[in-house]
């Protein structure tokens, strides 16, 4: 088989790049390790930034988003269970979508069926080859059988665990990385949210935050050991110490329930510079990954697609390399903004081991200049709905 781009990874971002692509000629290959439904069960963030939203509405894919999605016009921060709101449409002029990256994936593969796209599922041992010749290909397997593929460029859409950054030599890549000594504990139920906006909690005991997926539907977080079993956090145990995190308010009005899913997720943060190597590029996962307290991971994930995808136009439309060849430094310089922002907010916010009394006040003071001073509210929403690409 032969295509124009072959893109390895069946998630958001190489179904959005396949998308994009098809709309304006260029035809693509999307290799997935695991099935659709396994994809599609993948219970991810849901915080998009306006840029992200009117990418999807442009390409064809808001429809559903529009209808289903809730826009937020700011956010709620805590200290000690007193909180206050910053308010984007006033400071910027701006807002987000609370719209499930879940829900974003199955757009996207309603729209593939529609046009037909080639997502080969279940593949196994792909090797990458010739990345630095016009003559690259890669190898792949299925159900026992050997596959080749031949391909002009090759985006590396895997996550962090995917075989297309490994391709890079060690002398070549050079990677960031900050590991945080704790993770979230996560509860989804079916439950009303506590608030129509999120809630961003700091506290002595840990962070906390409230979020939704929907009016029927919330996804509530608290900081926790990395090592902790689940069976140590029944639902009451949950839901009692969230409430302990919160705001008064919120935690007098919180509805409870029965946790329909629950994990505990370990938090980063990982560059890996460059994000071109030949005819590879690096896209989403596979070259950064941040903590999800800033709400970035998925929305860097589409503006990696945004300067790959005009890189390509330029390439087959134009016949000009200059989108290619500053690929990896205009991604970057965006991937390092939000990866800024989010190690600030995973940093404010949560408690770290062996933080005094007066690190917490250290802490307590930054909110409540946050909540006094226009200034600092102004920069803060600026960073949460989304720098420009």
């Amino acid at each position: 088989m032969r295509t124009q781009v072959a893109i390895i990874g069946g998630g958001p971002s190489g179904l959005l790049l396949s998308h994009l692509l098809d709309q304006v000629g260029i035809d693509s290959v999307i290799l997935e390790k695991k099935s659709r439904n396994h994809v599609l069960s993948r219970v991810r963030a849901g915080v998009l930034e306006w840029g992200t939203v009117e990418m999807l509405r442009n390409s064809g894919l808001g429809s559903r988003m529009d209808k289903e999605g809730f826009i937020h016009k700011g956010t709620y921060l805590s200290s000690q269970n007193k909180g206050f709101r910053v308010d984007f449409q006033k400071l910027v002029k701006n807002k987000v979508m609370v719209y499930g990256q879940t829900e974003v994936t199955a757009d996207l593969y309603a729209a593939s069926d529609k046009r037909s796209r080639v997502i080969i599922h279940d593949v196994e041992n792909i090797t990458i080859h010739n990345v630095q010749t016009e003559s690259g290909y890669l190898i792949y397997h299925k159900d026992g059988t050997e596959y080749r593929i031949d391909w002009d460029f090759l985006a590396g859409c895997d996550g962090f665990h995917g075989v297309s950054r490994k391709s890079i030599p060690v002398n070549i890549l050079k990677e960031y990385e900050r590991v945080y000594p704790f993770g979230w504990l996560g509860v989804l139920s079916e439950t009303p949210p506590v608030s129509d906006e999120l809630i961003y909690a700091n506290h002595s005991r840990g962070f906390a935050l409230c979020s939704m997926r929907n009016k029927n539907l919330s996804r509530y977080y608290i900081q926790a050991p990395v090592s902790d079993s689940l069976d140590k956090w029944d639902d009451k145990t949950f839901w009692d110490e969230l409430k302990k995190r919160i705001p008064e308010e919120a935690a007098d009005n919180l509805v409870t329930g029965k946790s329909i899913e629950k994990s505990i997720a370990p938090l980063r943060s990982f560059v890996a510079n460059p994000m071109r190597w030949g005819r590879l590029f690096l896209v989403g996962d596979a070259a950064h990954i941040v903590p999800p307290t800033g709400a970035k991971g998925l929305n860097l994930a589409v503006s990696d697609v945004h300067y790959l995808f005009e890189a390509l136009k330029l390439y087959y439309l134009e016949k000009s390399v200059e989108g290619i060849n500053r690929y990896s430094e205009k991604a970057s310089e965006r991937v390092w903004k939000a990866v800024r922002f989010s190690w600030w907010m995973t940093t404010q916010l949560h408690r770290f081991p062996n933080q005094t009394k007066f690190d917490q006040q250290i802490q307590e003071s930054e909110l409540k200049y946050l909540e006094e001073s226009n200034a600092a509210q102004a920069v803060f929403a600026e960073n949460y709905v989304g720098l420009p690409y």
